[in-house]
């Protein structure tokens, strides 16, 4: 998998922490700095960590599925894109403030779902993992870091937040289709 694939990956599984830092900002009430490094961080650590754990249980059965391994990777991600957008339409998109650690490390675990599913897909295709776990964690600290700083600028704008969910669910659709034309040609 190239550089760019990677990237637009960590984009598109960033999208859906970048979309709840936003709402974190928006609520924030004096600790901006502060709330920033701690969303970035735990969206960041868990986006990073939950690629690496899919990948490790993709291991286990990657031998089964070799031969169809593009499609797999194609469902997985198309599956995650169309539920980001399905839900973008669907959520009433509320503004959450960061009011505890337990509720954080929720919201991590709840917006890196997806990055175990590629993880998986990463595993069936037989990518190494540091680099794309890597940079899956650096983009999702940075644009999470910046969400809260965005956030507390705009205000509540759930229209926004919808933007972004989409664009990231057309990110992995798209990455989805690549990664099987690639195999298929």
């Amino acid at each position: 998998m190239d550089l760019i694939t990677i990237i637009l990956t960590a984009l598109g599984l960033a999208m859906d922490a970048f979309a709840v830092s936003i709402s974190c900002g928006i609520s924030d009430d004096k600790n901006t700095s502060s709330n920033a490094l701690k969303a970035g961080g735990a969206f960041g650590l868990f986006q990073g960590g939950m690629t690496t754990l899919g990948w490790l249980a993709g291991l286990s059965f990657r031998v089964w599925i070799e031969n169809i391994d593009h499609w797999v990777a194609f469902l997985l991600l198309g599956v995650i894109g169309a539920k980001m957008i399905w839900e973008a339409f669907e959520d009433e998109n509320e503004c959450i403030a960061l009011t505890s650690f337990k509720l954080l490390i929720t919201l991590a675990i709840a917006t890196s779902i997806d990055a175990l599913a590629v993880g998986i897909s990463f595993s069936a295709l037989k990518i190494d993992i540091l680099l794309p776990a890597l940079l899956i964690g650096i983009i999702t600290f940075a644009l999470s870091y910046f969400g809260v700083f965005l956030g507390k600028m705009i205000g509540c704008n759930t229209k926004f937040k919808k933007y972004v969910d989409v664009f990231g669910g057309i990110i992995l659709i798209g990455i989805g289709l690549k990664i099987l034309l690639q195999h298929m040609l």
